[in-house]
Parts: structure tokens; sequence; C-alpha cells
């Protein structure tokens, strides 16, 4: 049951600054009372929203400029601390398609991926300077290619790595383990009629 095969992601971009920011940050822990992911988009970085509002200031994702952005640019260990899968479900729900940083926490990048959401490395000069261009342009269409694993604004190329077995996993349209389960569900059935303690 081969899924979607993300090869490439465009949209247009939004930068998060700042190095660390944990998936408490990405979705209080508050808002994780609910029984299904839904609605989980609005609380997507809720307190830094509402503390840069209280402040005067706008944040990112509530700047109109960026409206619609669906590729996520940040800095270092993004979607550290707790394991909470709601941090990457809160940011697909939000609209991000995929997110660029300078490194990610292991159990978010894992748990991101398994929602079809590429999670690319790039150097933080050149985060750096595709943040500029987004700034000086918010309409300039981004174009994610996880073939050539590169990054393109602007008639500019940045390059962008991912590990080899989630890059595998996303072009071949195998990023969702339980899609992989199911496919293979009339074999483990088959399996299991064969074995004398599982008789009714």
């Amino acid at each position: 049951m081969a899924l979607e095969k993300i090869t490439q992601v465009a949209g247009r971009g939004v930068y998060v600054p700042g190095d660390d920011l944990d998936t408490d940050r990405i979705i209080p822990a508050r808002f994780m009372k609910c029984i299904t992911f839904d609605g989980l988009g609005e609380f997507a970085f809720y307190d830094a929203r509402a503390f840069a509002k209280e402040a005067g200031e706008v944040h990112p994702l509530d700047d109109l400029r960026f409206e619609g952005a669906s590729i996520l640019l940040s800095g270092s260990n993004f979607g550290c601390g707790s394991s909470r899968e709601h941090a990457p479900q809160a940011l697909c729900r939000f609209g991000i398609r995929a997110i660029i940083a300078e490194s990610f926490a292991e159990i978010f990048f894992g748990n991101s991926i398994t929602l079809g959401m590429p999670c690319v490395v790039a150097s933080g000069e050149d985060i750096r300077s595709i943040a500029k261009l987004i700034e000086s342009d918010p309409q300039a269409m981004l174009t994610l290619d996880l073939t050539e694993k590169k990054l393109s604004i602007a008639d500019t190329d940045f390059p962008v790595t991912i590990a080899d077995h989630a890059h595998e996993a996303l072009v071949s349209g195998r990023w969702d383990a339980i899609a992989d389960l199911l496919e293979g569900v009339d074999a483990v059935n088959e399996r299991a009629a064969s074995l004398p303690y599982m008789a009714a």
C-alpha cells in the first residue's frame, strides 16, 4: 500500500528563528487533551505567538506577509524535549509541509517523516540567506527537491541533506509504517491461520 511518493515540496516559506525550539513550545502540553489530532494546528507555537502579541510584536506565524506559508525554516536541535507526536501533528495541521533546520531532535524527526513531512538539514548560513530572501519577498516560492537534495528560491539553489532511510521512505512512498503493516495483513492472517495455537 505505497502512499504518495514525496519527491518535491513547493510553497512559500516562513522563518521561525531560534535553537532548541522544543516540543512544548511547538505545542504546549495543556492542548494535548484531544482524542484525535484534529484542530491542533491552531495551537502551534501558541504561547510564543501570545507572548509576542503581548509585547506588541508579531510572531512569524501570525505575520500576514507569511500567511499560508508551508515550508518552515529554523535553527538547530529543532523539536527537542519530550517525544510528543502532537508537535509535528500541530505543525502539519497548521499547514507546514516541510521543515528546514540546522538539525533535528531524533524523535521529532521520525514522527515528522511518518506524516510525510520532510525534515531536511541546511547550514545555518544558508538558512539565514534563505530567510533574507523570504523577508525581502514573502511571496517567493521555495521548492524542496528531495531527489536532487536541494532547496531552490529566487533562481538560487541551496544544498540540503536528509538521513538515507528517511529519504528512501519519502521518495518511495513508504513513509507510513502503519500503511506498510496493512499492506501485509493478508500474509499475517495466512500465517496466523497456519499456527496450531491460533486455532479457535
